[in-house]
């Protein structure tokens, strides 16, 4: 029995990365558990004791509030969570059919975990303190070589060789045949060995190019590509792998990966003369994402430096208007909501703001600040910011108004919590100030989390309102993916992911009384202000992490391809490993959920 169980374990992940001899250990410790249709192998607040993993069978995973989470079938394992916290199971699994189990000791999988890193990686989703950082040099050319370079055969001649450059607005062509890569025409070579010496421009390119190119694999560094550029004296280098073209890296895209940085384009944002300057600047940040992001940096920097640029690029807009419409004719605060309050762009944003004007501005006023909206939101939106859908925007009256007017809106929205006002509330608590007269906002935000805590019938409604987007979880541990349209098969990582989770960092924030509008801020917050348990948060806190960074993973490849990012993936798209995991995430955040619901004590 013993060699069949470490069969079994040899073909299921993690088990089959431990070596033969640990395998065999585990195989003669484990042993096998049966249940019946009804079974309770453990439930929610219980010690426990095994890790189990599924031969046959059926075994349905309920949280605290009865509400199904997860099916598991044939080699899942489950029980992991309770046994790495403080032994006490979290949920509860329940057999539905005749069911045989592996059960693996919990001292057994403690043991695990400390001698195998890998088994421990599968298990345990929280994150390293500090996400290791690279520098330039350190990174693979896979990470910002461009893909499907423009190619060209040997037959080609000098002129539709430049003509192809032309249109492409490429400074090479690689030429390839039957043989792969066997040469690569720069505009060097087409100055020196083509028109310096006036050969006809029905020359093919391979009299002239440069033949058999210094190539290196995706896998090699760029400190390799720095070295031979130095060495051979050359500009650029094909990248193959296994005789197969795969891209391309340049000089020129070393200068400009280098010279990418959240500051040195906030540099130029506030030096930009015109509107047309700082869409020029800002149309940079699809390339700043992927590189932040294939140097490993967390999703909360990533976002943070990207918000940063779009702070900066309105409040040059501000000056820029002020400096066409002349001074303010009342002081002003010009507020950010959305992403960007929450200062968690990603490389898809529209734009959410509004403007608090001071008591004294008058009817005559909004003239003026009619004005000033306008030029900001149509400079935003010039620069990639498109316009809200919704019209959230100081371009709408509604979101123009006198402090006084404001404290209205939140009062009426608190007291009268309709649908609407659950939508409006949600978008406006997130409001962050950018430019202006911050005064205006002070009071005005602590007043408001004050009233809004002790309403519990508001606070009510805003949790059923944070309820409203889902986690996509289907059953037998796959994904409820979107079943039509331009998006089918695929998962929004935006609304059935990162929402949901911004949605409960809200009501926390609100419950709690707290001030950050940051989301993983306000988790952190919520946590150790005692609004939900430690283990609830730092559950959520790596669950949210997971998928964030996810999503902007998503995006940097889209970037890298030379597509247009956006938030819906495939889950065919990830490993084994990784859908586990991002499916684990979803069920903690439908857990919590459930918890928020249920607001009977601390959500846990």
């Amino acid at each position: 029995m013993t060699t069949d169980f470490a069969e079994t374990l040899a073909q299921t992940h993690p088990y089959d990365s431990l070596p033969p001899d640990a395998l065999e250990a585990l195989a003669g410790v484990v042993a096998e558990a049966q249940f019946g249709p009804g079974d309770v192998i453990y439930a929610s607040g219980e010690t426990q004791k095994a890790l189990y993993l599924i031969l046959s069978g059926r075994v349905d995973i309920t949280d605290g509030e009865g509400s199904l989470v997860s099916i598991l079938g044939p080699k899942n394992s489950f029980g992991e969570r309770g046994l790495m916290k403080d032994g006490l199971a979290v949920v509860t699994a329940t057999a539905t059919e005749p069911t045989r189990t592996l059960a693996i000791p919990a001292e057994t999988f403690h043991e695990l975990i400390s001698a195998h890193p890998r088994v421990q990686s599968f298990f345990d989703r929280s994150r390293p303190a500090q996400a290791r950082k690279k520098d330039l040099t350190t990174l693979a050319l896979s990470e910002i070589m461009t893909p499907a370079p423009v190619t060209c055969p040997p037959s080609a001649t000098m002129q539709e060789a430049a003509q192809v450059m032309r249109d492409r607005n490429v400074s090479c062509v690689i030429v390839t045949g039957g043989d792969g890569v066997t040469g690569i025409m720069t505009t060097r070579d087409l100055a020196k060995r083509a028109v310096a010496v006036g050969l006809p421009y029905d020359t093919p390119i391979s009299d002239f190019m440069t033949q058999d190119p210094v190539t290196l694999p995706p896998t090699a560094l760029i400190s390799d590509v720095l070295h031979l550029m130095v060495e051979k004296r050359i500009t650029h280098m094909p990248v193959v792998q296994s005789g197969e073209l795969v891209g391309i890296l340049t000089q020129t895209d070393l200068t400009r990966f280098q010279a990418t940085s959240s500051a040195a384009l906030i540099r130029e944002i506030v030096e930009a003369p015109t509107t047309a300057a700082i869409a020029d600047v800002v149309g940079r940040i699809p390339q700043l994402l992927m590189q932040l992001v294939g140097a490993h940096n967390a999703h909360q920097v990533v976002t943070r430096l990207i918000t940063d640029i779009g702070d900066a690029a309105t409040r040059r807009l501000l000056t820029l208007a002020e400096a066409e419409l002349g001074p303010p004719p009342v002081p002003y605060l010009w507020l950010a909501c959305g992403s960007q309050g929450r200062q968690e762009q990603t490389g898809v944003s529209d734009q959410d703001n509004c403007l608090i004007l001071d008591d004294a501005a008058s009817e005559a006023d909004d003239t003026y600040f009619a004005a000033l909206a306008k030029f900001v939101s149509d400079g935003l939106d010039e620069a990639g910011y498109y316009y809200c859908p919704g019209d959230m925007m100081a371009t709408n009256p509604q979101w123009r108004q006198p402090v006084r007017v404001w404290r209205q809106y939140f009062h009426t929205w608190i007291n009268k919590p309709d649908p609407m006002a659950q939508m409006l509330a949600s978008v406006m608590y997130d409001l962050r100030p950018i430019g202006g007269t911050e005064r205006l906002f002070a009071d005005l935000q602590e007043e408001t989390l004050a009233k809004s805590a002790k309403n519990s019938i508001f606070v009510a409604h805003m949790i059923s309102n944070s309820l409203k987007h889902h986690p996509p979880l289907g059953l037998f541990r796959g994904f409820a993916t979107i079943r039509s349209g331009e998006h089918k098969n695929t998962l929004d990582l935006k609304h059935n992911g990162v929402v949901p989770v911004v949605d409960l960092g809200r009501v926390y924030a609100l419950q709690g009384q707290l001030t950050p509008v940051n989301t993983r801020a306000r988790l952190t917050a919520a946590v150790d202000h005692g609004v939900i348990s430690e283990s609830g948060g730092r559950d959520l806190i790596d669950a949210y992490d997971m998928i964030a960074d996810t999503r902007l993973a998503h995006q940097a490849a889209q970037i890298k391809r030379g597509e247009k990012p956006d938030n819906f993936m495939s889950p065919t798209d990830l490993s084994d490993f990784e859908r586990s995991h991002l499916r684990d995430a979803f069920v903690v955040i439908k857990t919590m959920q459930s918890a928020a619901a249920s607001r009977s004590g601390p959500l846990t």
